[in-house]
């Protein structure tokens, strides 16, 4: 059996935390948000943030919208195009979160 010195000991928990760290980043959620749009074709033209969603590796996605009383899971964050662009005059589209760069257990930090 490997013996195990102190300075190895104590090195122990910050790998760990890395190795912790490493794996939320590589099984995340893809984030983005759902758009929706009012009157493109005209000076009025405006939009704003409807829904967050989050896109996982098998190709679902779960989304909630702005106030929160509107929850979706859906086959894709497509489909959440389709369900916020229903409306005549309203048109909806996603928008991609670049990747965070880290990550940290401490919420202040993170954010």
């Amino acid at each position: 059996m490997a013996t195990v010195s102190p300075q190895e000991f104590s090195s122990a928990p910050f790998d760990v935390d890395s190795e912790v760290c490493a794996l939320v980043l590589d099984t995340a959620p893809r984030m983005f948000a759902v758009v929706q749009e009012y009157d493109l074709e005209t000076e009025h033209a405006d939009g704003h943030v409807a829904a967050w969603g989050m896109a996982y590796d098998d190709g679902s996605a779960h989304v909630i919208g702005v106030g929160g009383a509107v929850t979706l899971s859906l086959g894709s964050p497509e489909r959440a195009v389709w369900h916020y662009g229903r409306r005549k005059g309203v048109s909806a589209r996603l928008v991609w979160l670049a990747p965070g760069a880290g990550a940290a257990f401490n919420r202040a930090e993170a954010a």
